[in-house]
C-alpha cells in the first residue's frame, strides 16, 4: 500500500499540527463515543518523534514502512503488518522512516482537529 485510502484522510478529520509529536507527519482522527480516538498517520520524511507520555493506553499498527519505537532507550523496529501496545504512563518516542503509515487506537483523547 502506497498511501492510506482517501476516506481515511478526510480534511474534516485533519489533526492540528500543534498535536503532532513528529515533524512532517499528517494525521487524521476519528472520535469514539467513550472518549477514545483512532488516528491515521502518514509521514513523507524521515523524522524523530519526541518522547511523550499518555495517561491512556495506545495501540499501534504499522501499515507501511517502519517506525522504530523507543522505550526506556531501547529501539523496537515495527514494520508493516506489525503491532505494538504501549501501556499508559510509559514514556515513548521513536524514529520514522519516510513514507511510513500507521493506525493508532488511543484509550483517551489525544488530538484535536485543525481549524477549518
Amino acid at each position: 500500500m502506497n498511501d492510506l485510502p482517501d476516506f481515511m484522510k478526510s480534511p474534516a478529520n485533519r489533526i492540528a499540527t500543534t498535536d503532532h509529536s513528529t515533524p512532517g507527519v499528517k494525521g487524521y482522527v476519528v472520535d469514539g463515543l467513550d472518549g477514545s480516538q483512532m488516528a491515521f498517520w502518514t509521514c513523507s520524511q524521515t523524522a524523530s518523534s519526541s518522547a511523550h507520555v499518555h495517561d491512556f493506553d495506545e495501540y499501534m499498527l504499522v501499515v507501511q514502512g517502519c517506525y522504530t519505537l523507543i522505550i526506556e532507550g531501547q529501539p523496537i523496529p515495527i514494520t508493516a503488518g506489525m503491532e505494538y501496545f504501549i501501556p499508559r504512563g510509559i514514556p515513548h518516542g521513536g524514529d520514522v522512516e519516510a513514507d511510513m503509515g500507521t493506525i493508532h487506537a488511543f484509550g483517551g483523547h489525544l488530538a484535536d482537529r485543525a481549524a477549518r
